[in-house]
């Protein structure tokens, strides 16, 4: 599984130890993480965690990433933007049980963590822990066990809710401002790590139609 990192402007600093704690947790899982920062508060791409939400969509749907990682400093702003598009089923994950429970009952693609609320001493290890239980034991198998059969049943009625009620992606960047979705694909490795895994033509080519 390909896991993608976002780190909005306010949480940008910790962008490397989020994603060096990411990567020690998943990578001997088998998964890859890909980091489209921000790296830095200083990047000349300034993420807000409206443009991570778009970005999460974009990653999901075109299936340059199968799984996204994204925050602010509470989290919530960042869950709401990204249930804001089509493709995105986003928890907001506080604590290692929400991560155990949100893979197995509700079986989502993307997280929001909160990276300035409770986050202090000992963070990444409440990272770890996060991570584990998130990524280490499967998704959509039920929690309680006895469950799974109709929590499975009501992530299939959720997934074909979300079919109907939101437009198709290509159809949103055409009536998004456009200086808002150039914003938000102008990261420093955007291009090199977006367009080689993107699997949807029409979204690529309309992403490098922006930049012409």
């Amino acid at each position: 599984m390909r896991i993608a990192l976002i780190n909005e402007n306010s949480q940008a600093a910790k962008n490397s130890l989020i994603e060096a704690t990411l990567k020690k947790v998943v990578e001997p899982m088998g998964h890859e993480v890909v980091n489209y920062g921000m790296y830095t508060a200083d990047d000349a791409c300034q993420l807000t965690y409206v443009k991570n939400g778009l970005l999460a969509s974009l990653l999901l749907e075109s299936g340059a990433a199968d799984y996204v990682v994204t925050g602010c400093g509470t989290g919530e702003g960042a869950m709401l933007a990204c249930n804001s598009f089509p493709g995105v089923l986003c928890g907001h994950i506080v604590d290692p049980s929400d991560g155990y429970m949100f893979a197995q009952i509700n079986d989502g693609n993307c997280v929001a963590l909160p990276f300035a609320k409770d986050f202090g001493w000992g963070a990444e290890l409440k990272l770890e822990m996060i991570f584990q239980q998130l990524f280490g034991f499967g998704h959509g198998n039920g929690y309680p066990k006895e469950r799974v059969v109709p929590e499975q049943r009501n992530k299939k009625i959720l997934d074909g809710v979300k079919q109907v009620t939101y437009r198709p992606l290509i159809d949103i960047l055409h009536d998004l401002d456009q200086e808002f979705v150039k914003e938000t694909i102008s990261g420093e490795h955007f291009a090199e790590l977006f367009y080689p895994n993107c699997k949807d033509e029409a979204i690529a080519a309309y992403l490098k139609s922006l930049n012409a």
